[in-house]
């Protein structure tokens, strides 16, 4: 019965489009399509500049490694089903993204498309996912466009795109949305923009159709796309910027498209900008890790190749982030960074890479990420799962042993925190403060409200204050997950956090009667990656309303 009652939470939150498509999929799925033998026709006049190139890390041609994890395959023999990896693992060797990597071999490139095709027919699992579709027919045509490559792109290759883009339009993710919908739309334009006829211009119509309606959607007013993952914000970036790259090289610049993007992603790489850390990559919020997007840096001079783009210098002295709609405060000052999240879990409808984070918070000290977000270590739905998304594995309170929102599956979430308020302000020259709060607890007995106030001074550190309002006893956790590079000290209420070297470079100091203890969790900054971490934790059954503070100062 509990089992109902969260699947239901779960299903109230979706859109009715989603349901319908959802049992559309389940109880009637399309016919697999066959190769057509009609011509295959080429638009005429299409280009695109050098996009972003990753670099694959690799032994030898045959030697794949993604998440952290490595495959060798015989010399040749590719066995594209790979059923002993993990799913993700299987998706990214079907995205493609490593025949960009100008490392490899052009017969390596030739004979990896080739044998990808005779080993994967239309339908087959993993392979042909809408969302792995998607990537690969961006990958193959940026490949297909490069002029070193043009020359060598074969009849078979083309036959298998144009069913592959064909496949996708009868696949769209209308159950899933978000970003997922998004990677639809710009496999649609760039098929629709590479072929010619009226498939092919059907294709580019729906695709601007949906890049249109999902950049109004996705992105916020205050340039944060709505997932409230920096991650996925700067995958989604990148999309836009291929679609305008292959736009305006390929004299489609007159469409309101076109002027849309030129005009609106100056704004989300503004965003990316203010809310990255002093070490110039991302922060780990709700499914982030570092090695999946571009960076930063990537993304500016992408854009910068793109439209222009110039990116503003970091202000030298004490600055505020404030992004209200996407739900980010934060201070910078110099190397010293504090950036917290207090905004919604995401839109209502797809919260699959939200976490219980609302409230936490990660600190940088000199350059140096020193109280961490625990990140992300796979999507597979298991104990890894659970504990990354989990409250405890962030750095904010914990009541009664409950989840601030209700997690549960790899990507599911029934009832979900949401603020209630959030505001930062500078409150003297060197000065700042931020208070928010959120009602994740209010439906346990006396209904519980938390409400965070971070006080920054340059000369006194950060003082962050935690008050439950409500009624009853309660039993309170309140969490600091430290990087693995420090480790902590404790004498009595005063921790030290000690470098390699046994320096110290900051002390926490709790306030209070409230019991202080140390763990052990993980620390997962890429995915299939987990290092150990010393977690401090402080506790305290006590009536509400109560508080409790701890100071945190540069040694």
């Amino acid at each position: 019965m509990n089992r109902l009652l969260r699947l239901q939470r779960t299903i109230s939150f979706l859109k009715p489009t989603q349901l319908a498509f959802l049992i559309l999929r389940r109880f009637f799925p399309e016919p697999v399509l066959k190769f057509s033998h009609k011509a295959v026709l080429l638009r005429a006049g299409v280009e695109m500049e050098p996009c972003i190139v990753p670099v694959m890390s690799r032994t030898h041609e045959n030697d794949f490694l993604f998440l952290n994890q490595a495959k060798s395959f015989p010399m040749g023999e590719i066995n594209w089903a790979s059923q002993d990896m993990p799913r993700l693992w299987r998706y990214n060797l079907h995205y493609f993204d490593f025949i960009l990597d100008k490392g490899r071999s052009e017969d390596s490139v030739k004979h990896l498309i080739s044998d990808w095709i005779d080993q994967n027919p239309p339908g087959t699992q993993t392979a042909w996912e809408p969302y792995t579709v998607s990537l690969r027919i961006v990958n193959w045509i940026k490949l297909f466009l490069r002029e070193d490559f043009r020359k060598s792109v074969e009849q078979k290759w083309l036959d298998s795109l144009y069913l592959q883009a064909r496949w996708l339009e009868k696949h769209i993710e209308y159950h899933i949305l978000a970003n997922h919908y998004l990677k639809n739309g710009v496999a649609l334009f760039f098929a629709g923009m590479y072929f010619d006829g009226d498939d092919a211009q059907r294709w580019l119509r729906k695709g601007q159709k949906i890049l249109q309606e999902e950049m109004d959607e996705q992105f916020l007013s205050d340039g944060g796309h709505y997932e409230r993952s920096p991650m996925y914000h700067s995958i989604c970036v990148e999309d836009y910027l291929d679609v305008l790259n292959l736009a305006q090289n390929s004299g489609f610049t007159d469409s309101r498209l076109v002027r849309e993007l030129q005009r609106r992603i100056p704004r989300t790489l503004t965003f990316l900008n203010d809310i990255s850390m002093p070490d110039g990559k991302i922060s780990l919020f709700n499914d982030s890790a570092f090695g999946i997007a571009r960076s930063p840096d990537q993304l500016f001079n992408y854009a910068k190749q793109v439209i222009g783009y110039e990116n503003p210098p970091k202000p030298s002295g004490l600055s505020l982030i404030e992004k209200p709609e996407s739900g980010y405060f934060g201070f910078r000052d110099k190397a010293d960074m504090l950036i917290v999240d207090c905004g919604e879990v995401g839109p209502d409808y797809q919260p699959g890479h939200a976490h219980c984070d609302m409230l936490s918070y990660e600190l940088m000290l000199d350059g140096k990420r020193v109280i961490v977000d625990s990140g992300v270590y796979d999507y597979e739905a298991g104990e890894m799962r659970q504990f990354v998304r989990s409250t405890r594995a962030h750095n904010t309170i914990m009541v009664d042993g409950t989840e601030q929102s209700e997690i549960w599956g790899a990507f599911r979430m029934a009832r979900r925190a949401r603020p209630l308020a959030a505001h930062i302000e500078k409150t003297g020259p060197d000065a700042s403060r931020f208070v928010g709060e959120h009602d994740g607890y209010k439906r346990l007995p006396g209904q519980v409200i938390h409400k965070r106030t971070i006080n920054y001074g340059a000369a006194t550190g950060w003082s962050i204050r935690d008050q439950l309002q409500g009624r009853g006893r309660h039993d309170v956790e309140n969490f600091i997950h430290l990087h693995p590079d420090f480790r902590p000290i404790a004498e009595g209420r005063m921790i030290y956090l000690v470098n390699d070297q046994g320096q110290s470079i900051a002390t926490i100091h709790v306030k209070g009667e409230v019991d202080v203890s140390l763990e052990k969790a993980w620390y997962c900054p890429e995915f299939g990656l987990r290092v150990e971490n010393d977690v401090i934790k402080m506790s305290a059954p006590r009536e509400l309303p109560f508080e409790m503070t701890y100071q945190i100062k540069k040694a």
